[in-house]
């Protein structure tokens, strides 16, 4: 069976994410202690605390979904669990970055690092309240994706996550997104849902924070991974680090081409794929894309013991 990990994005996290982990596996809370170290402050307390708004900001969120994600995987290795037998890695935006420290691209501290500043600097690309994200729900990505364009009259909209079939996420300015929401009612969507996130991620409006990771990343140290991650943006495998160094930068205002990415790896003998972190949403995502993939949630120490046994 050709096995691929992938790794949630923003959205999925939630107070307490990781601590069961941690509490059971010595090498899980190692991964928060490093994160910890790397960012010079108790990011652990933030993750395990009961303040929900302060683990969604987006400086908080990402590396806070990383190391979750790396603790999951750290107690999957502790049970017996080997990397040799993964064929691909790919991660829901943030979640590239996960899948780079898993498959020994980036090391956990820097990529804890880099999303502490990926973070920062998406959050003050654009001032609060000029930017939205909405999710169009029943429609395909290239009748969104016109939808999006008619509406770019009001300000900047873009299609930004081609999530599975029926579900494309679309970002730029408050206006433009809201007359693109009432276009995909017009045009049959199922629902059109105004997202509560805090800037309009992946569209034209992130070039600032683009600017800022290309500095970040010009010197940040990256091999090559130990298999193939399949990019966001290109939806295909690479494994040149310079590649993948031009590829985290495209990505911050290129499109998510998640539903591409799964076709890919499935088009590529993988056969299961397992979600390694915090939540649900790719499972899902994966399931409505290509039904024959049989897939796995890991982020329970329950969900640990029950893959190395199935």
């Amino acid at each position: 069976m050709g096995l691929a990990l992938v790794f949630p994005g923003q959205g999925a996290q939630v107070p307490g994410m990781g601590r069961d982990l941690a509490d059971r596996w010595p090498e899980a809370r190692a991964v928060f202690d490093t994160v910890d170290d790397a960012l010079g402050e108790r990011l652990s307390d933030v993750i395990w605390g009961d303040d929900a708004d302060a683990l969604t900001m987006t400086a908080n969120a990402q590396p806070a979904l990383m190391a979750t994600s790396l603790a999951a995987l750290a107690a999957l290795k502790a049970e017996g669990f080997d990397m040799g037998r993964v064929d691909f890695v790919a991660g829901h935006s943030l979640g590239e970055y996960s899948a780079l420290a898993a498959a020994g691209s980036l090391d956990i501290a820097d990529a804890a690092r880099l999303l502490r500043l990926r973070g920062q600097a998406m959050q003050r690309a654009v001032p609060v309240g000029e930017g939205a994200m909405a999710a169009l729900l029943g429609l395909d990505f290239a009748a969104a994706a016109r939808i999006a364009a008619e509406a770019a009259g009001d300000g900047v909209c873009q299609a930004a996550n081609d999530n599975d079939p029926g579900q494309v996420v679309i970002s730029g300015h408050k206006a433009a997104v809201e007359r693109a929401c009432a276009l995909a009612k017009e045009a049959g969507a199922k629902r059109a849902v105004m997202l509560p996130v805090s800037a309009p991620f992946h569209c034209a409006l992130m070039e600032p924070a683009a600017e800022r990771m290309e500095a970040a990343l010009a010197d940040a140290r990256i091999g090559a991974p130990a298999m193939p991650l399949v990019a966001n943006v290109t939806a295909a495998g690479v494994t040149d680090p310079e590649e993948i160094r031009r590829l985290l930068v495209a990505q911050v205002t290129g499109s998510v081409r998640w539903r591409e990415s799964v076709q890919w790896m499935a088009g590529h003998g993988v056969t299961g794929m397992w979600e390694v972190g915090a939540g649900k949403a790719l499972a899902g995502m994966i399931r409505r894309i290509d039904k024959s993939v049989a897939v796995r949630s890991i982020g329970t120490p329950d969900d640990v013991i029950a893959a190395m046994e199935g």
